[in-house]
């Protein structure tokens, strides 16, 4: 089964006061293009964080968020009363010895103060925070997964229905080709009798129309084209990583029909042949996404 590189997971978890939040999204790319949010305090886990997505998503284009909402009482910034009431003397033995006025508005004049309203305290990440907050990452990351997995299984309908009309059209060709080499034969020699003054040698006219009619032959095409849908099918089946495989199994698809279209020289084969050609598209444009 095949897995697509779109996906969304998101996981909140509480931790005392606070609530961990993860999210983490994926697009498709070439390899893995990790961008990351982190908050300050799991900034020390970042790389362990990455080698836990790397190792899951293997390639996409991700973005990566960790932040912490606490309640209002708790994030709160304290106010230092001791400070504030060193402040206020201060300023009030000041204005005695100096004969200044005192201020208007003491609770605006000290709430201004320096390092009145600072948090000093610094916030370090214990083992039992960071055991949770990786439960978090985890969980996001999985539920990630189980996304990629719904899309890749919508996907690989997607494929298998395309893969299907296009074996379809394949067997619808033949008909037309077993009738084309008669219509190519009974066209040129119509054409020579409209020319009466012209003598050809029906011998040498017969080995020249062999030679044409196995320049225009398509069965390779046909059979290496056969080969293709087969292994596409294979390779759906593989497993996990295979979406660069199944690009390159489909530009070899639409190599065998660009040559089965050059070669038919009949409008009937052509037409199958755009037909088989818009199918392909289908698939190209949709094995971008897959994992």
């Amino acid at each position: 089964m095949i897995l697509s590189m779109t996906g969304y997971g998101k996981s909140v978890v509480a931790f005392k006061e606070k609530k961990i939040n993860v999210e983490i999204k994926s697009l498709n790319s070439k390899a893995l293009d990790l961008s990351t949010r982190i908050a300050p305090l799991y900034r020390e886990k970042e790389m362990e964080m990455r080698q836990m997505i790397a190792k899951a998503l293997l390639r996409g284009k991700v973005d990566f968020s960790i932040w912490i909402e606490k309640e209002a009482s708790v994030d709160a910034t304290p106010i230092n009363g001791t400070l504030i009431d060193n402040y206020y003397h201060q300023i009030k033995a000041i204005a005695e010895k100096t004969g200044i006025p005192e201020p208007q508005d003491w609770f605006t004049t000290l709430l201004r103060m320096p390092d009145v309203m600072n948090k000093t305290e610094v916030e370090e990440l214990s083992d039992e925070e960071w055991a949770v907050a990786r439960q978090a990452v985890q969980e996001a990351i999985d539920k990630l997964m189980d996304f990629r997995r719904q899309e890749g299984a919508a996907l690989q309908r997607k494929f298998t229905e395309k893969i299907d009309n296009i074996g379809k059209l394949l067997a619808g060709i033949e008909p037309f080709e077993k009738s084309r080499v008669e219509k190519i034969r009974a066209r040129i020699v119509d054409g020579l009798k409209n020319i009466p003054e012209i003598e050809y040698d029906k011998n040498r006219l017969e080995q020249e129309l062999i030679y044409y009619i196995e320049k225009l032959d398509i069965n390779e095409e046909k059979q290496r084209l056969a080969n293709h849908l087969k292994y596409f099918r294979e390779t759906m089946e593989d497993g996990i990583g295979q979406g660069k495989k199944l690009g390159f199994i489909a530009q070899e698809m639409g190599r065998e029909i660009n040559t089965t279209g050059s070669k038919s020289n009949q409008a009937e084969m052509q037409n199958i042949v755009v037909k088989m050609k818009d199918e392909l598209e289908q698939i190209k444009e949709q094995v971008l996404n897959a994992l």
